[in-house]
Protein backbone atom coordinates (compact mmCIF):
# COMPACT_ATOMS: atom_id res chain seq x y z
CA UNK A 1 0.00 0.00 0.00
CA UNK A 2 1.47 3.38 -1.02
CA UNK A 3 1.71 6.48 1.16
CA UNK A 4 -1.16 8.04 -0.78
CA UNK A 5 -3.28 4.92 -0.31
CA UNK A 6 -2.69 5.03 3.44
CA UNK A 7 -3.57 8.73 3.52
CA UNK A 8 -6.70 8.04 1.49
CA UNK A 9 -7.84 5.30 3.86
CA UNK A 10 -7.16 7.53 6.86
CA UNK A 11 -9.12 10.38 5.29
CA UNK A 12 -12.04 8.08 4.41
CA UNK A 13 -12.34 7.00 8.03
CA UNK A 14 -12.40 10.61 9.22
CA UNK A 15 -15.47 12.89 8.99
CA UNK A 16 -15.88 14.13 5.43
CA UNK A 17 -14.94 17.77 4.86
CA UNK A 18 -17.54 19.83 3.03
CA UNK A 19 -16.64 21.24 -0.35
CA UNK A 20 -15.80 24.90 0.05
CA UNK A 21 -17.82 27.00 -0.21
CA UNK A 22 -21.05 25.02 0.17
CA UNK A 23 -23.35 25.61 -2.81
CA UNK A 24 -25.65 28.58 -2.34
CA UNK A 25 -28.16 29.63 -4.96
CA UNK A 26 -26.66 27.39 -7.65
CA UNK A 27 -23.00 28.28 -6.98
CA UNK A 28 -20.50 25.57 -7.90
CA UNK A 29 -18.53 24.02 -5.02
CA UNK A 30 -14.83 24.88 -4.99
CA UNK A 31 -12.05 22.33 -5.30
CA UNK A 32 -9.50 24.73 -3.82
CA UNK A 33 -8.29 23.61 -0.40
CA UNK A 34 -9.36 19.99 -0.69
CA UNK A 35 -6.69 17.51 0.33
CA UNK A 36 -5.72 14.93 -2.27
CA UNK A 37 -8.05 12.25 -0.85
CA UNK A 38 -10.89 14.78 -0.60
CA UNK A 39 -10.27 15.85 -4.20
CA UNK A 40 -10.45 12.23 -5.34
CA UNK A 41 -13.71 11.80 -3.42
CA UNK A 42 -15.14 14.89 -5.13
CA UNK A 43 -14.18 13.58 -8.55
CA UNK A 44 -15.70 10.20 -7.71
CA UNK A 45 -18.93 11.99 -6.83
CA UNK A 46 -18.69 13.79 -10.17
CA UNK A 47 -18.72 10.39 -11.85
CA UNK A 48 -15.13 9.72 -12.89
CA UNK A 49 -14.22 6.02 -12.97
CA UNK A 50 -12.20 4.88 -9.96
CA UNK A 51 -9.23 3.87 -12.10
CA UNK A 52 -8.91 7.49 -13.33
CA UNK A 53 -9.23 9.23 -9.97
CA UNK A 54 -5.55 9.34 -9.00
CA UNK A 55 -4.39 10.57 -12.41
CA UNK A 56 -7.14 13.18 -12.84
CA UNK A 57 -6.69 14.47 -9.29
CA UNK A 58 -2.98 14.88 -9.98
CA UNK A 59 -3.64 16.80 -13.19
CA UNK A 60 -6.10 19.14 -11.49
CA UNK A 61 -3.78 19.54 -8.49
CA UNK A 62 -0.95 20.55 -10.83
CA UNK A 63 -3.16 23.08 -12.59
CA UNK A 64 -4.31 24.75 -9.37
CA UNK A 65 -1.14 24.70 -7.25
CA UNK A 66 1.74 24.55 -9.75
CA UNK A 67 0.37 26.67 -12.56
CA UNK A 68 -2.04 28.93 -10.69
CA UNK A 69 -4.95 28.31 -13.06
CA UNK A 70 -8.32 29.80 -12.16
CA UNK A 71 -10.41 27.72 -14.58
CA UNK A 72 -10.24 24.31 -16.20
CA UNK A 73 -9.74 25.55 -19.75
CA UNK A 74 -5.97 25.73 -19.32
CA UNK A 75 -5.71 22.12 -18.11
CA UNK A 76 -4.97 20.78 -21.56
CA UNK A 77 -3.92 17.36 -20.24
CA UNK A 78 -7.66 16.81 -19.75
CA UNK A 79 -9.96 16.20 -22.70
CA UNK A 80 -12.07 19.11 -23.90
CA UNK A 81 -15.30 17.39 -22.87
CA UNK A 82 -13.97 16.67 -19.38
CA UNK A 83 -12.79 20.26 -18.98
CA UNK A 84 -16.21 21.53 -19.94
CA UNK A 85 -17.91 19.15 -17.53
CA UNK A 86 -15.63 20.08 -14.66
CA UNK A 87 -16.15 23.78 -15.38
CA UNK A 88 -19.90 23.33 -15.06
CA UNK A 89 -19.61 21.28 -11.86
CA UNK A 90 -16.79 22.92 -9.89
CA UNK A 91 -15.14 26.26 -9.19
CA UNK A 92 -11.40 26.98 -8.87
CA UNK A 93 -11.57 30.77 -9.09
CA UNK A 94 -10.11 33.25 -6.61
CA UNK A 95 -11.66 35.07 -3.68
CA UNK A 96 -12.78 38.61 -4.49
CA UNK A 97 -10.19 41.34 -3.84
CA UNK A 98 -11.96 44.38 -2.36
CA UNK A 99 -8.85 46.52 -1.89
CA UNK A 100 -5.09 46.10 -2.14
CA UNK A 101 -2.81 48.48 -0.26
CA UNK A 102 0.97 48.85 -0.32
CA UNK A 103 2.95 50.35 2.54
CA UNK A 104 5.91 52.66 2.13
CA UNK A 105 8.06 49.78 3.43
CA UNK A 106 6.81 47.34 0.77
CA UNK A 107 4.30 45.52 2.97
CA UNK A 108 1.12 44.64 1.07
CA UNK A 109 -2.36 44.07 2.47
CA UNK A 110 -5.40 42.61 0.75
CA UNK A 111 -8.98 42.97 1.93
CA UNK A 112 -10.77 39.91 0.58
CA UNK A 113 -14.49 39.21 0.35
CA UNK A 114 -15.69 35.67 0.99
CA UNK A 115 -18.72 33.97 -0.60
CA UNK A 116 -22.02 34.96 0.95
CA UNK A 117 -24.39 32.50 2.59
CA UNK A 118 -27.31 34.73 1.52
CA UNK A 119 -27.83 35.45 -2.20
CA UNK A 120 -27.64 39.17 -2.92
CA UNK A 121 -25.93 40.04 0.36
CA UNK A 122 -22.16 40.77 0.27
CA UNK A 123 -20.06 38.14 2.00
CA UNK A 124 -17.85 38.77 5.04
CA UNK A 125 -14.30 40.07 4.66
CA UNK A 126 -10.83 39.14 5.87
CA UNK A 127 -7.36 40.63 5.60
CA UNK A 128 -4.11 39.05 4.42
CA UNK A 129 -0.66 40.63 4.68
CA UNK A 130 2.63 40.04 2.83
CA UNK A 131 5.80 41.24 4.57
CA UNK A 132 8.97 41.36 2.42
CA UNK A 133 12.30 41.10 4.21
CA UNK A 134 15.87 40.58 3.09
CA UNK A 135 16.22 36.95 2.04
CA UNK A 136 12.64 35.99 2.86
CA UNK A 137 9.00 36.95 2.50
CA UNK A 138 6.30 36.14 5.04
CA UNK A 139 2.59 35.83 4.28
CA UNK A 140 0.32 36.34 7.29
CA UNK A 141 -3.00 34.62 6.71
CA UNK A 142 -6.32 34.57 8.56
CA UNK A 143 -8.26 31.56 9.84
CA UNK A 144 -11.53 33.19 10.96
CA UNK A 145 -13.67 36.22 10.16
CA UNK A 146 -13.29 38.16 13.39
CA UNK A 147 -12.32 36.47 16.64
CA UNK A 148 -13.87 35.27 19.90
CA UNK A 149 -10.90 35.92 22.16
CA UNK A 150 -11.17 39.71 22.70
CA UNK A 151 -7.48 40.21 23.52
CA UNK A 152 -7.43 43.81 24.67
CA UNK A 153 -4.28 44.86 22.76
CA UNK A 154 -5.48 43.41 19.43
CA UNK A 155 -7.64 45.27 16.93
CA UNK A 156 -9.05 42.02 15.51
CA UNK A 157 -10.36 41.21 18.98
CA UNK A 158 -12.76 44.14 18.73
CA UNK A 159 -14.52 42.46 15.81
CA UNK A 160 -17.01 39.75 16.73
CA UNK A 161 -16.58 36.29 15.25
CA UNK A 162 -18.63 35.88 12.08
CA UNK A 163 -17.53 32.39 11.04
CA UNK A 164 -14.63 30.04 10.45
CA UNK A 165 -12.84 30.05 7.13
CA UNK A 166 -12.98 26.92 5.02
CA UNK A 167 -9.72 25.22 4.05
CA UNK A 168 -10.23 26.62 0.55
CA UNK A 169 -10.53 30.17 1.85
CA UNK A 170 -7.33 29.73 3.85
CA UNK A 171 -5.42 28.34 0.87
CA UNK A 172 -7.06 30.93 -1.38
CA UNK A 173 -5.23 33.73 0.44
CA UNK A 174 -1.91 32.21 -0.65
CA UNK A 175 -3.05 31.86 -4.24
CA UNK A 176 -4.03 35.54 -4.39
CA UNK A 177 -0.67 36.60 -2.96
CA UNK A 178 1.16 34.45 -5.49
CA UNK A 179 -0.91 36.05 -8.26
CA UNK A 180 0.03 39.54 -7.09
CA UNK A 181 3.71 38.67 -6.74
CA UNK A 182 3.86 36.86 -10.12
CA UNK A 183 5.09 33.68 -8.46
CA UNK A 184 3.63 31.19 -10.93
CA UNK A 185 5.87 29.68 -13.63
CA UNK A 186 4.26 31.86 -16.29
CA UNK A 187 5.44 34.84 -14.25
CA UNK A 188 9.04 33.81 -14.79
CA UNK A 189 9.80 32.87 -11.19
CA UNK A 190 10.94 29.39 -10.15
CA UNK A 191 10.65 27.61 -6.79
CA UNK A 192 14.20 28.59 -5.80
CA UNK A 193 13.42 32.25 -6.46
CA UNK A 194 10.08 32.52 -4.68
CA UNK A 195 9.04 35.62 -2.75
CA UNK A 196 6.69 33.84 -0.31
CA UNK A 197 9.10 31.71 1.71
CA UNK A 198 7.18 31.54 5.00
CA UNK A 199 3.55 31.27 6.09
CA UNK A 200 2.31 32.39 9.50
CA UNK A 201 -1.18 31.67 10.81
CA UNK A 202 -1.18 34.98 12.67
CA UNK A 203 -3.92 36.89 10.88
CA UNK A 204 -7.51 37.24 11.98
CA UNK A 205 -8.87 34.56 14.31
CA UNK A 206 -7.66 31.73 16.55
CA UNK A 207 -6.43 28.86 14.32
CA UNK A 208 -7.00 26.16 16.94
CA UNK A 209 -10.70 27.07 17.11
CA UNK A 210 -10.88 26.17 13.41
CA UNK A 211 -8.69 23.11 13.68
CA UNK A 212 -9.95 20.80 10.93
CA UNK A 213 -9.95 23.47 8.22
CA UNK A 214 -6.53 24.79 9.26
CA UNK A 215 -5.14 21.24 9.32
CA UNK A 216 -6.45 20.44 5.84
CA UNK A 217 -5.31 23.78 4.41
CA UNK A 218 -1.77 23.33 5.72
CA UNK A 219 -1.68 19.78 4.33
CA UNK A 220 -2.37 21.29 0.91
CA UNK A 221 0.18 24.09 1.42
CA UNK A 222 2.96 21.68 2.47
CA UNK A 223 2.34 19.10 -0.27
CA UNK A 224 5.62 18.62 -2.13
CA UNK A 225 3.89 18.50 -5.52
CA UNK A 226 1.87 21.67 -4.97
CA UNK A 227 2.65 24.90 -3.15
CA UNK A 228 5.46 22.94 -1.48
CA UNK A 229 6.22 24.98 1.63
CA UNK A 230 8.09 23.02 4.28
CA UNK A 231 6.27 22.64 7.60
CA UNK A 232 9.35 24.19 9.20
CA UNK A 233 8.46 27.35 7.26
CA UNK A 234 4.85 27.33 8.46
CA UNK A 235 4.08 28.74 11.91
CA UNK A 236 0.76 28.41 13.69
CA UNK A 237 0.15 31.02 16.39
CA UNK A 238 -2.29 30.36 19.22
CA UNK A 239 -3.42 32.42 22.19
CA UNK A 240 -3.29 29.24 24.23
CA UNK A 241 -6.04 26.74 23.43
CA UNK A 242 -4.32 24.18 25.63
CA UNK A 243 -6.35 21.03 24.79
CA UNK A 244 -5.58 21.43 21.06
CA UNK A 245 -1.84 22.14 21.25
CA UNK A 246 -0.66 18.52 21.41
CA UNK A 247 -3.11 17.57 18.64
CA UNK A 248 -1.75 20.39 16.48
CA UNK A 249 1.76 19.03 16.88
CA UNK A 250 0.70 15.48 16.10
CA UNK A 251 -1.70 16.16 13.21
CA UNK A 252 -0.21 19.28 11.62
CA UNK A 253 3.44 19.23 12.67
CA UNK A 254 4.29 22.83 11.83
CA UNK A 255 6.16 25.31 13.98
CA UNK A 256 4.32 26.67 17.03
CA UNK A 257 4.05 30.23 18.32
CA UNK A 258 2.39 31.19 21.60
CA UNK A 259 0.86 34.63 22.18
CA UNK A 260 2.11 34.93 25.76
CA UNK A 261 2.39 38.69 26.44
CA UNK A 262 2.52 38.45 30.25
CA UNK A 263 4.37 36.56 32.97
CA UNK A 264 1.61 36.25 35.58
CA UNK A 265 -2.03 35.25 35.42
CA UNK A 266 -3.33 38.55 36.75
CA UNK A 267 -1.86 40.55 33.86
CA UNK A 268 -2.49 37.90 31.24
CA UNK A 269 -6.14 37.58 32.29
CA UNK A 270 -6.55 41.23 31.25
CA UNK A 271 -4.54 41.04 28.03
CA UNK A 272 -5.62 37.56 26.90
CA UNK A 273 -8.94 36.65 28.57
CA UNK A 274 -8.55 33.03 27.42
CA UNK A 275 -5.96 32.77 30.20
CA UNK A 276 -8.81 32.57 32.73
CA UNK A 277 -9.69 29.19 31.21
CA UNK A 278 -6.16 27.97 30.48
CA UNK A 279 -3.71 29.71 32.85
CA UNK A 280 -0.01 30.14 32.20
CA UNK A 281 1.11 27.01 34.05
CA UNK A 282 -1.18 24.75 31.96
CA UNK A 283 -0.13 26.53 28.79
CA UNK A 284 3.58 26.08 29.42
CA UNK A 285 3.09 22.42 30.37
CA UNK A 286 1.44 21.91 26.97
CA UNK A 287 4.42 23.61 25.31
CA UNK A 288 6.89 21.32 27.08
CA UNK A 289 4.96 18.34 25.71
CA UNK A 290 4.52 19.69 22.17
CA UNK A 291 5.36 16.84 19.76
CA UNK A 292 8.75 17.36 18.12
CA UNK A 293 9.83 20.34 20.22
CA UNK A 294 13.65 20.54 20.35
CA UNK A 295 16.48 23.04 19.97
CA UNK A 296 16.08 22.59 16.24
CA UNK A 297 12.31 23.18 16.47
CA UNK A 298 11.93 25.82 19.11
CA UNK A 299 8.62 27.31 20.16
CA UNK A 300 8.29 31.04 19.57
CA UNK A 301 6.80 33.04 22.43
CA UNK A 302 5.28 36.30 21.22
CA UNK A 303 5.44 39.15 23.69
CA UNK A 304 3.91 42.52 22.81
CA UNK A 305 5.66 45.38 24.59
CA UNK A 306 3.14 47.54 26.47
CA UNK A 307 4.38 50.57 28.35
CA UNK A 308 3.96 50.23 32.09
CA UNK A 309 2.04 46.95 31.75
CA UNK A 310 4.46 44.11 31.04
CA UNK A 311 7.83 45.72 30.22
CA UNK A 312 9.64 46.00 33.56
CA UNK A 313 12.92 44.24 34.27
CA UNK A 314 11.07 42.16 36.86
CA UNK A 315 8.85 40.96 34.01
CA UNK A 316 11.95 40.08 31.97
CA UNK A 317 13.43 38.06 34.85
CA UNK A 318 10.16 36.20 35.42
CA UNK A 319 9.84 35.48 31.70
CA UNK A 320 13.24 33.78 31.70
CA UNK A 321 12.28 31.77 34.79
CA UNK A 322 8.95 30.65 33.31
CA UNK A 323 10.46 29.37 30.07
CA UNK A 324 13.30 27.43 31.68
CA UNK A 325 13.58 24.02 30.07
CA UNK A 326 11.50 24.87 26.99
CA UNK A 327 13.42 25.13 23.70
CA UNK A 328 12.28 28.62 22.85
CA UNK A 329 12.89 31.97 21.32
CA UNK A 330 11.12 35.13 22.44
CA UNK A 331 9.75 37.47 19.81
CA UNK A 332 9.40 40.97 21.25
CA UNK A 333 6.72 42.97 19.42
CA UNK A 334 6.54 46.76 19.78
CA UNK A 335 2.85 47.53 20.29
CA UNK A 336 1.17 48.74 17.10
CA UNK A 337 -1.50 51.32 17.95
CA UNK A 338 -4.97 51.37 16.44
CA UNK A 339 -7.83 53.86 16.84
CA UNK A 340 -9.16 53.65 20.39
CA UNK A 341 -6.47 51.28 21.66
CA UNK A 342 -5.99 51.56 25.46
CA UNK A 343 -2.21 50.97 25.43
CA UNK A 344 1.03 52.67 24.48
CA UNK A 345 4.14 51.07 23.05
CA UNK A 346 7.05 50.69 25.47
CA UNK A 347 9.88 53.18 25.07
CA UNK A 348 12.50 51.92 22.64
CA UNK A 349 15.26 52.12 25.23
CA UNK A 350 13.21 49.88 27.54
CA UNK A 351 12.55 47.39 24.76
CA UNK A 352 16.29 47.15 24.08
CA UNK A 353 17.06 46.75 27.77
CA UNK A 354 14.42 44.01 28.05
CA UNK A 355 15.81 42.26 24.98
CA UNK A 356 19.43 42.46 26.17
CA UNK A 357 18.55 40.79 29.47
CA UNK A 358 16.78 37.90 27.72
CA UNK A 359 19.67 37.48 25.29
CA UNK A 360 22.16 37.29 28.14
CA UNK A 361 19.98 34.60 29.71
CA UNK A 362 20.50 32.46 26.60
CA UNK A 363 17.30 33.09 24.63
CA UNK A 364 17.17 34.59 21.17
CA UNK A 365 14.95 37.64 21.53
CA UNK A 366 14.60 39.46 18.23
CA UNK A 367 12.61 42.69 18.28
CA UNK A 368 10.07 42.56 15.47
CA UNK A 369 10.45 45.61 13.28
CA UNK A 370 7.02 47.22 12.87
CA UNK A 371 5.95 46.80 9.25
CA UNK A 372 2.93 48.18 7.40
CA UNK A 373 1.75 50.50 10.16
CA UNK A 374 0.72 53.15 7.64
CA UNK A 375 -1.84 50.77 6.11
CA UNK A 376 -2.91 49.15 9.41
CA UNK A 377 -1.18 45.91 8.40
CA UNK A 378 1.12 45.50 11.40
CA UNK A 379 0.77 42.84 14.09
CA UNK A 380 -2.50 43.26 16.01
CA UNK A 381 -3.95 45.83 13.61
CA UNK A 382 -6.01 43.61 11.28
CA UNK A 383 -9.74 44.12 11.17
CA UNK A 384 -12.13 43.70 8.24
CA UNK A 385 -14.65 46.41 9.14
CA UNK A 386 -15.58 48.34 6.01
CA UNK A 387 -19.13 49.43 6.79
CA UNK A 388 -18.32 52.63 8.64
CA UNK A 389 -15.46 53.78 6.44
CA UNK A 390 -14.38 53.03 2.92
CA UNK A 391 -10.94 51.45 2.66
CA UNK A 392 -9.57 54.46 0.78
CA UNK A 393 -10.59 56.78 3.61
CA UNK A 394 -8.96 54.54 6.20
CA UNK A 395 -5.81 54.37 4.12
CA UNK A 396 -5.49 58.14 3.86
CA UNK A 397 -6.14 58.62 7.58
CA UNK A 398 -3.63 56.02 8.75
CA UNK A 399 -0.97 57.33 6.36
CA UNK A 400 -1.48 60.85 7.69
CA UNK A 401 -1.19 59.56 11.26
CA UNK A 402 2.03 57.70 10.43
CA UNK A 403 3.56 60.76 8.77
CA UNK A 404 2.59 62.91 11.77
Amino acid sequence: MTTLDIAHEKQRSAPKAALAPAPQGGLRPSLVGLTRPQLMDALAGFGLPEKQLRMRAGQIWNGIYNRGLTNFEGMTTLSKDLRQGLEQAFDISRLEIVTEQKSVDGTRKWLLRLPSAVPGVPGPEIETVYIPEEGRGTLCISSQVGCTLTCTFCHTGTQKLVRNLTAGEIVGQILIARDALCEWPDGGRNSEDRLITNIVMMGMGEPLYNFENVRDALEVVSDGEGLSLSKRRITLSTSGVVPMIEKAGADIGCMLAISLHAVNDETRNKLVPLNKKYPIRELLDACRNYPGVSNARRITFEYVMLKGVNDSMEDAKELVRLLKGIPAKINLIPFNPWPGSPYECSDWAQIEKFSDFINRAGYASPVRTPRGRDIMAACGQLKSETVKKRASERFQETRAEAEA
